[in-house]
């Protein structure tokens, strides 16, 4: 079986390392290619260019090829839209993949429209969380839902992240019953693990007080992630714990406009930006706390990776995020957009150390169930029900375990 997966940008972002690790795991026993944009758009720093350079080199050293398409970018460009359908038509007609798999919103309109003209047998579409409110305004919202509901015409099954996601598939009819299936956004769960050694000497090492409690917030900063919600909280959070820090890690369009707010609101110097770090399973750890305020999540690979290493969390109850937090048990959940509730939540965990600890302790044992194999093995599955009218009778999708598989022969 050959699969072909379209996506916009490679970069640090959820969506293109939830890409990545599929191809990068299933490439041994499914020919993979992985066509995608330049990411101009994404600006991405020397660090995070070398890091993006040794997963695909990883990827491709178990047999992922990568194609990459100059025209194929994020924002609406109707010029450069029309010659990506275009490039993406002549890719496909050229690799003949028995499936197309698209991610992300814009690849996914442009992947299945390519597809669909070229009679691909089998269309997927991952959109790694909608864009239907909170990154775009009312009209272009509306018009993305008109474009999706249509291109789910061409679509064979829909991939959403979480129970949630789905929900709201169904309920804004971009998916039919029986044709969207959960798969969840696979973590690396054995490159996160909790703290162990000498916390305070390597908070020092990245420029932060070990004696403060420490909320973080890591994901790209801009308002769909709620950035603004949680600097806004925390004055509200220092009245009662006037110690605690907070640490940005992430980069994005509104970090100017964070820092100088930053700069009103905390004459203390406790809130630390450190941008978007390669070493974030070294730094996960070392929170107190870690928090989501998102206005719009398909799942949030980050709470996962927090869980991992032991940190209690605090996140907004958006679209996925509570089938993945238990308010009370795996973390506390709070309306999305509620500065007020923010603060309270994020109060009652600094203020509660047993509270952190059985938020902590759940939330470590919740993960194992979004772990890169899980995720693996249902995208195995589904491309296992494309076999047979996608490959020969004598050569279905093996049904064998990722270790110990050879990447065949191209």
């Amino acid at each position: 079986m050959k699969v072909l997966h379209v996506i916009t940008r490679l970069d640090r972002g959820g969506s293109a390392q939830n890409t990545l690790l599929a191809c990068r795991e299933l490439a041994p026993e499914v020919e993979t290619v992985l066509v995608h944009g330049l990411g101009r758009e994404s600006r991405l720093t020397a660090a995070e260019e070398a890091g993006l350079a040794r997963d695909k080199a990883a990827a491709a050293a178990r047999g992922v090829r990568f194609i990459a398409a100059g025209a194929l970018v994020r924002r609406i460009s109707p010029i450069l839209d029309l010659c990506a359908l275009f490039a993406l038509v002549r890719i496909i007609r050229r690799e003949r993949p028995d499936v197309v798999h698209t991610h992300t919103s814009k690849a996914g309109l442009l992947g299945r429209a390519a597809a669909a003209v070229c009679r691909v047998p089998r269309i997927v579409h991952t959109p790694h969380g909608h864009v239907f409110h909170g990154h775009f305004g009312r009209a272009a919202s509306r018009l993305f839902l008109l474009l999706e509901r249509l291109a789910s015409r061409m679509t064979d099954r829909l991939v959403a992240l979480t129970e949630g996601e789905k929900r709201d598939y169904l309920a804004l009819a971009v998916a039919r019953e029986g044709g969207i299936d959960v798969i969840p956004s696979g973590v690396d769960l054995a490159a996160h693990e909790p703290f162990r050694g000498d916390r305070a000497a390597a908070r020092r090492s990245l420029g932060l007080d070990p004696a403060r409690p420490l909320v973080g917030f890591a994901g790209w900063l801009s308002a769909v992630k709620g950035a603004a919600d949680l600097l806004e909280a925390m004055p509200a959070v220092w009245r009662e714990h006037p110690a605690c820090g907070l640490v940005f890690l992430g980069r994005g369009g509104l970090e100017e406009a964070l820092r100088r707010r930053a700069a009103r609101l905390d004459g203390q110097g406790r809130v630390v930006f450190l941008g978007w770090r390669e070493d974030l399973p070294r730094i996960l750890p070392l929170l107190d706390l870690l928090v989501l305020p998102s206005r719009n999540e398909g799942m949030g690979r980050v709470l996962v990776e927090a869980m991992a290493c032991g940190v209690p969390i605090v996140a907004a109850a958006a679209c996925g995020i509570p089938d993945l937090v238990d308010h009370g048990r795996t973390g506390l959940l709070v309306p999305p957009g509620d500065v007020e509730a923010l603060a309270a939540g994020i109060r009652r965990v600094l203020g509660d150390r047993a509270l952190a600890e059985r938020l902590a302790a759940a939330g470590l044992a919740r993960c194992r169930e979004y772990g890169l194999a899980v995720m693996v093995e249902k995208l195995r599955r589904l491309y296992r029900g494309f076999a047979p009218p996608c490959a020969s009778a004598a050569n279905p999708l093996p049904e064998r375990p990722l270790s110990g598989i050879r990447p065949s022969t191209p």
